[in-house]
């Protein structure tokens, strides 16, 4: 297998790291319990809900779904939020515990803290003073599990797993009878590909539900654009500003009194203009010219212009994640440039950011046997059953990367909803889903601008960890659920 899959593999792997497993419990039944809030300094009484759902989403293929939302009142007209993370597929326990339940697993700012000491606390931040949150879990992740084993493959696949979402979606709305408030659905990474694949089925539907918004944190949906291959050189364009940036967190440019923003708006200038026509020029470019872009390349990333002549000009994500500290042994996080560790071995792309989820998997065990009341909750499935990226059906053949429209349905979306309102949220210091990428989707997709709002976190893939990025994420959301 190429290097080019290597990464890919190990870029999914982290989305969804695994745990070890207990015997599955058992929740054959709703599992209610009350508790109250301060949210956006307004104090609430609200109630949390683990439940399960049996649904039929294809043939013969049953799966129970096991969600756990937070409902304040039963104002029918109240929103509801939809959230999950990615993968494929993984639980929604990062959005659920880092940034949208009433308790977070609270992240020092001090990077090198230790992890003994991250603290539940109660989450002020929490949208629930707006709206009622559902976070979801496909089927063999969390709580929720096929009940077919041998069929478990059909729903690992864009299209498949989004039916399931889709059922999911109606089951509780009808359930809680809400079918007619406002619907707002939020995907993260892989979950922006099944949140575009579910407003399209959605949007094909004769009786459609009221939805009115989706936030897509960490977009995926142009993922061709940043699976970094030497031919295709917009991906190095499009992925030169994660690189200044993290260049920048790390003091190993030049800042000149500049904000990270005025940084990146220079290099964007340089990375479309003159950077885009060296490497378009490829072998007809002159020495001088190729010469001329690896000073200013060396200049914005921190990597020497010999470097980067060494790497024909493309220096891609992972090889960055290599180069920029290699002077003191140390390799950037993947899903956060920020985080450093050491590796075992020299080329060896480890990722300090995962030093995270122990004490997250800990702190929602025993937060959801204590609080919500969940017997045997250290089941929790925090793994994904997808090892290997050929396992899924990414509507193409060619994989992830592949040809193939997952923004298209957000399209349909536009079509079918005309008031539907978008947000988009992009970490800085991302190498996974990029600033520049998400950009370039958006310039290139026929979206309504006045609907579409792009926002921007001073964090990684998860950049909510940093409690500042959370109160503007939360506070992004609050401004997406009360818009009219």
């Amino acid at each position: 297998m190429n290097r080019m899959i290597k990464s890919a593999l190990l870029m999914l792997a982290l989305l969804c790291a695994g745990g070890v497993l207990a015997e599955q419990a058992d929740i054959s039944a709703p599992i209610i319990k009350q508790h109250q809030g301060t949210f956006a300094g307004k104090t609430l009484h609200y109630q949390s809900v683990v439940e399960p759902f049996l649904l039929t989403p294809l043939n013969d293929n049953p799966v129970k779904i096991v969600s756990t939302s937070y409902q304040v009142g039963n104002d029918a007209q109240r929103p509801v939020l939809f959230a999950f993370n990615g993968g494929p597929i993984s639980p929604s326990i990062y959005l659920h515990m880092l940034a949208l339940g009433p308790k977070r697993l609270a992240i020092p700012d001090d990077l090198e803290a230790d992890p003994a000491t991250f603290a539940l606390v109660a989450n002020q931040y929490s949208p629930l003073d707006v709206t009622d949150i559902v976070f979801y879990d496909p089927a063999n992740t969390g709580f929720s599990k096929m009940q077919v084993a041998d069929k478990a493959g059909e729903y690992y696949g864009n299209v498949n797993d989004a039916k399931q979402f889709v059922a999911f979606v109606h089951a509780w709305l009808q359930r809680h009878q809400r079918q007619s408030s406002p619907v707002y659905i939020l995907g993260e990474s892989y979950g922006t590909m099944r949140t575009a694949a579910a407003v399209q089925q959605l949007s094909a539907e004769d009786k459609r539900i009221n939805l009115r918004g989706i936030y897509l944190f960490g977009q995926a949906l142009n993922l061709v654009e940043t699976a970094q291959r030497p031919g295709n050189v917009m991906t190095y364009v499009v992925s030169l500003k994660t690189l200044a940036a993290l260049a920048w967190y790390h003091d190993k440019v030049d800042k000149q009194g500049r904000t990270l923003p005025q940084v990146l708006q220079q290099v964007g200038l340089f990375a479309e203009g003159e950077y885009l026509r060296v490497l378009l020029a490829g072998n007809t470019a002159s020495v001088e010219e190729r010469e001329a872009v690896a000073s200013k390349l060396a200049s914005y990333t921190g990597v020497s212009a010999e470097e980067h002549l060494a790497y024909n000009l493309r220096l891609s994500k992972n090889q960055f994640r290599l180069e920029l500290l290699k002077s003191q042994q140390l390799v950037l996080g993947g899903s956060d440039g920020r985080y450093t560790a050491k590796a075992s071995k020299e080329g060896q792309l480890v990722d300090g950011a995962t030093v995270v989820y122990p004490p997250l998997y800990k702190a929602f065990h025993q937060y959801a046997a204590n609080e919500l009341g969940v017997d045997n909750a250290d089941s929790y499935n925090v793994s994904s059953p997808i090892t290997s990226l050929t396992q899924w059906d990414w509507g193409s053949k060619a994989g992830p990367f592949g040809n193939w429209p997952y923004a298209d349905g957000v399209t349909a979306g536009f079509k079918a909803f005309p008031k539907l309102q978008l947000y988009v949220g992009v970490g800085y210091y991302d190498t996974q889903t990029t600033t520049g990428a998400t950009e370039y989707l958006l310039k290139q997709e026929p979206w309504p601008k006045s609907q579409v709002m792009l926002k921007y976190y001073a964090g990684g893939h998860m950049a909510y960890t940093v409690e500042a990025n959370l109160q503007q994420f939360t506070d992004d959301l609050r401004s997406l659920l009360t818009h009219h």
